[in-house]
């Protein structure tokens, strides 16, 4: 993608969303699927044709793609999976896309997208209270922040639950257990984690270096952070594979004023007051062993249980990011690991 970009011939972020969207799958007899909007937003209801007596869960997901690519097409065949094995209205939700709309474009959207599905689901022969938010890595991300802005609607029904799927939770810091062992396992190494954050939050990737070692942020709310954030929470036997605490920098004021967005619980909702945090639905939370974002879901789990939300955590000991999206696009991309991962979200 970036010799292609030298080049001239097409920029790395456009190459990526076509290769994420694939071929297409041929019709599905057993799914009504249509596209409609939710107010501005693009949706794909897939409506399961079996017979139900009653009104069905909903489920809206949210696709990856750190914001920057991913698409309802590209995940046309999870969700239509997902639909079918549970026996679940699903809604594809097809945020808008940065650099074209900057962040949070992506977040507006999705929560525009749960607020009129709320307001709406019976109109989809769906059960107000029985809709769960969902998705995967950035979508994870967006699922969180999304849950805990709704905490506090009188005028909505409650979310029934949320499902995070290897999510990405927190921007104060890359030296935790996962991100030292993980560096440089594919799909998603240390440093395209980063990079890939600070272009979709649109900020200088000259500080790509120096955000390792919390010399983004001020000391009155590193004492603070890591409260929620710090391998002295994380489990020893994640740590067995190998840890090293590193050295805190001193803190460089022009990055902090820079990435200071990046702290907004919009953006890490690992960083949510405690008052939030008590209100959300219970969670499903699936982490991979060999992804550098295993820690954020572990240290997530963590602080719901701590106030005493009900979580039911999958961990993928062979898995990697992005195991479950590759799981349903044939023998030579899926992995024992992936399948594991859809059969326990369903």
């Amino acid at each position: 993608g970036k010799l292609l970009e030298k080049m001239g011939i097409i920029k790395d972020i456009y190459l990526l969303r076509v290769i994420m969207d694939g071929i297409p799958p041929l019709k599905d007899k057993r799914l009504l699927i249509e596209d409609l909007r939710f107010e501005k937003v693009k949706v794909r209801i897939y409506h399961p044709k079996m017979s139900t007596t009653g009104q069905r869960r909903g489920v809206l997901y949210f696709h990856g793609g750190v914001g920057l690519f991913g698409s309802i097409q590209a995940y046309e065949r999870t969700c239509r999976h997902l639909a079918r094995r549970s026996n679940s209205v699903f809604v594809s939700v097809g945020y808008r896309l940065a650099p074209e709309h900057p962040y949070p474009a992506q977040f507006e959207d999705c929560v525009t997208a749960t607020i009129h599905f709320l307001r709406t689901a019976q109109e989809y022969g769906v059960d107000p209270s029985r809709i769960i938010i969902c998705g995967d890595s950035s979508g994870g991300t967006l699922t969180a922040a999304v849950a805990q802005a709704l905490v506090n609607r009188r005028d909505l029904p409650k979310l029934r639950a949320q499902i995070l799927i290897y999510p990405f939770l927190q921007s104060v810091d890359f030296e935790l257990p996962s991100y030292q062992q993980n560096k440089r396992v594919p799909i998603l190494l240390k440093e395209r984690t980063i990079t890939l954050g600070l272009r979709y939050a649109n900020k200088d990737l000259r500080f790509l270096e120096e955000i390792n070692k919390w010399s983004h942020i001020p000391e009155d709310l590193r004492l603070k952070y890591k409260k929620w954030v710090s391998a002295d929470h994380i489990p020893q036997e994640f740590k067995a594979r190998g840890y090293t605490p590193g050295p805190t920098l001193p803190l460089e004021e022009e990055m902090f004023e820079m990435l200071r967005p990046l702290l907004n619980p919009v953006f890490s909702p690992l960083l949510a007051e405690d008052s939030v945090i008590a209100q959300l639905p219970e969670a499903f939370i699936l982490t991979c062993e060999y992804d550098v974002l295993r820690d954020d879901g572990l240290l997530y789990k963590k602080r719901l249980e701590d106030h005493g939300i009900k979580v039911t955590w999958c961990h993928l000991q062979e898995g990697f990011h992005g195991t479950v999206f590759l799981a349903l696009w044939g023998r030579l991309l899926a992995f024992r690991s992936g399948e594991k991962g859809l059969e326990k979200i369903v």
